[in-house]
C-alpha cells in the first residue's frame, strides 16, 4: 500500500522557509555530496505528489519555464486559481485532506505519496493520521524564525528512527516513522 511521506529540508532550528518564503539559506547548499543520490532514490518510489498552493506558486515563480515533476501526477491543495504548465499532470483541490487520502493512494498506483509542503499541509495529513514517514534533511543553518517544519497543535507520540546518514557539507538526513497517535 502506498505510504504518505513528507520529504523536506529544515534548518537546524526547525524551519523550512523564512517568514517571507525565502529559500536562499537552503539553495546555497545545492549540489552537496549525496543529495542528488538521496533525492533520486526517494523519487524512484514516488507515484503521486501533493503540495499546498504557496509551494505551487513558489515553484511557478522560480521555475516559470519548466515543471520539475513532468512524469508524476501532482495534486495542489489551494483556494486560488493557477495555470498549469504545459505537459504537467496537475489537479487542484479544495477541502480537508482526509477527503482525498484514498484518491491520492489511487493516483500513486501502489507507490508512495510525497507531501512536498508546506509544513501546514503536512501537519494536516498528520492530524488526519495519514502521514506515515518524515524524511528530513537537517541543513546546518539557524534561521531564528520562519515557517515551521510541522506546525502541529500538540506533541506527537514518539517517532521511530528508521535510518540516518550524513551527507556533504554537514547535512544529516533522518527518516522517521510516525507513531500511532498523540502522546
Amino acid at each position: 500500500m502506498a505510504g504518505f511521506q513528507y520529504f523536506v529540508a529544515s534548518s537546524l532550528d526547525g524551519f523550512i522557509a523564512t517568514g517571507d518564503d525565502n529559500l536562499d539559506w537552503l539553495l546555497q547548499f545545492d549540489g552537496f555530496s549525496g543529495g542528488q543520490e538521496s533525492y533520486n532514490a526517494f523519487m524512484a518510489d514516488v507515484g503521486c505528489i501533493v503540495m499546498g498552493g504557496d509551494t505551487y506558486a513558489w515553484l511557478r515563480k522560480h521555475e516559470p519555464d519548466s515543471w520539475p515533476y513532468p512524469a508524476t501526477p501532482c495534486w495542489v491543495f489551494t483556494h486560488h486559481e493557477y495555470s498549469v504548465p504545459r505537459g504537467a499532470d496537475v489537479t487542484f483541490v479544495r477541502g480537508p485532506v482526509a477527503e482525498f487520502v484514498e484518491d491520492l493512494r489511487s493516483a500513486a498506483k501502489g507507490r508512495n505519496v510525497w507531501i512536498v509542503g508546506g509544513g501546514v499541509l503536512a501537519a494536516q495529513f498528520a492530524d488526519a493520521s495519514a502521514l506515515d514517514e518524515i524524511i528530513i534533511s537537517i541543513i546546518p543553518v539557524v534561521l531564528g524564525r520562519g515557517k515551521a517544519v510541522l506546525p502541529l497543535a500538540g506533541p506527537t507520540a514518539p517517532l521511530e528512527l528508521v535510518s540516518s546518514h550524513t551527507m556533504g557539507r554537514g547535512i544529516v538526513e533522518l527518516r522517521y516513522r510516525l507513531g500511532s497517535g498523540p502522546a
